[in-house]
């Protein structure tokens, strides 16, 4: 397949848009050799595939890893993968729906609710912070520091002990993306065994001290004599913290390059002509911050005509399906006003996000502040993307007032 589909080229991290349009022009799956992947980039195959039970995030629960035609991962691997399969991210039914339903027990949309308050109150010191200092990197200044202190507060994770937990996080999805180096498996091992180490003292300590805590809920929780067993928990805690920050960080550095570089579209939003909720989901939908999501085909499907066989790997593209032509209008217009806007960015089926609504929360809070509080608020310079793809965001965005 001879496209500009390169995931590791700079050009096409910043700007994979025309490449996925030659992608749904061409067809609907493409194999791509150097991933030994099945590309799927319309937004009705990928709408689909995410709910279809034939595809899985693992196979394990049904096949070894010889029956399912695959190579064992390294056994100096294994802390990474332990801690990643027993995630509900990487689980399938029955766990997944036994794992899900625990969970939801304590992860209410009452707890996000009582959240509103911090997380608000929490936005506006950090936008004063960055006003007072005439600007500063977004990224850094803001945009982290709110959902990781958010996530933290929620597993009662003490303030002193915070900053270890980004570095911990990227280190750990570092491995999701395209064909880690080993570099790169060794940064996610390390934080794998230093992070499970600190939450099962944590755990601990709950278990004999409950707090009013995620954690110490998340023990309390059972259902019909299940309980979340010790590796679910600490598993349970890290996908928390590294699912429910990296949606919220990338949506607001890239949402706000994207804004921008629509002055006409930022002035709409700063003159409250547009409902902040839905100028969000269409900052989702426009720069997804997950652009690619991939499952495991367990029993033979077919795409577009094409068969693909049990033992092969799918990759959802999310930031395609997003920019779809046959689903939005105008998909590559940055309509801030979209009300028609069923985006994939949180994904679909029985993996959708968990914290959506809490990401959703901290969105609108986040660039409500700065809309209100930095109403002069513009880049220095043009940022620089990171090197990763399957996770999109930019190394840094510095502003000024």
């Amino acid at each position: 397949m001879a496209t500009s589909f390169d995931p590791w080229a700079p050009g096409f991290v910043a700007d994979p848009y025309p490449a996925y349009a030659e992608l749904r022009a061409r067809g609907r799956v493409h194999w791509y050799e150097p991933t030994r992947q099945y590309l799927v980039p319309h937004h009705a195959d990928v709408s689909a595939l995410l709910r279809d039970r034939r595809l899985g995030r693992t196979y394990l629960h049904r096949f070894t890893h010889e029956e399912f035609g695959r190579t064992p991962p390294p056994a100096a691997h294994e802390p990474f993968h332990v801690l990643n399969g027993h995630g509900l991210l990487d689980l399938e039914a029955p766990n997944h729906t036994r794992v899900r339903r625990l969970v939801a027990k304590a992860f209410t949309p009452r707890t996000v609710e009582r959240l509103a308050p911090a997380v608000e109150r929490l936005a506006a010191e950090l936008v004063d912070g960055l006003v007072a200092d005439g600007g500063g990197d977004l990224l850094t200044r803001v945009a982290e520091p709110l959902p990781v202190a958010v996530i933290a507060e929620m597993l009662g994770i003490p303030a002193a002990d915070r900053p270890l937990l980004r570095p911990w996080s990227a280190a750990i999805c570092g491995m999701f993306e395209l064909n880690p180096d080993d570099e790169a498996a060794r940064r996610a091992v390390a934080a794998s065994v230093e992070f499970s180490a600190y939450l099962e003292e944590l755990i601990t300590r709950r278990r004999k001290d409950p707090g009013d805590d995620l954690v110490s809920a998340l023990i309390a929780a059972h259902d019909e004599g299940d309980r979340l067993t010790a590796q679910e928990m600490v598993s349970t805690c890290v996908l928390l913290l590294n699912a429910g920050h990296e949606a919220t960080v990338n949506t607001t550095v890239n949402g706000w390059w994207t804004l921008f570089r629509h002055p006409e579209r930022l002035a709409e939003l700063r003159a409250g002509r547009v409902p902040l909720a839905t100028a969000v989901e269409e900052l989702l939908r426009h720069d997804t911050p997950l652009q690619m999501f991939e499952r495991w085909v367990l029993d033979d499907i077919e795409v577009g005509g094409v068969r693909v066989p049990r033992g092969s790997e799918v990759a959802l593209l999310f930031g395609s399906a997003n920019r779809d032509p046959a689903r939005f209008a105008d998909p590559d217009r940055l309509d801030l006003a979209r009300a028609d806007n069923p985006h994939v960015a949180f994904g679909a089926g029985i993996h959708y996000c968990l914290g959506a609504p809490l990401a959703r929360l901290e969105l609108t809070a986040v660039f409500g502040e700065l809309l209100r509080r930095a109403p002069g608020l513009r880049p220095v310079a043009e940022p620089r993307w990171r090197p990763g793809y399957v996770i999109r965001g930019l190394e840094e965005l510095l502003v000024t007032l």
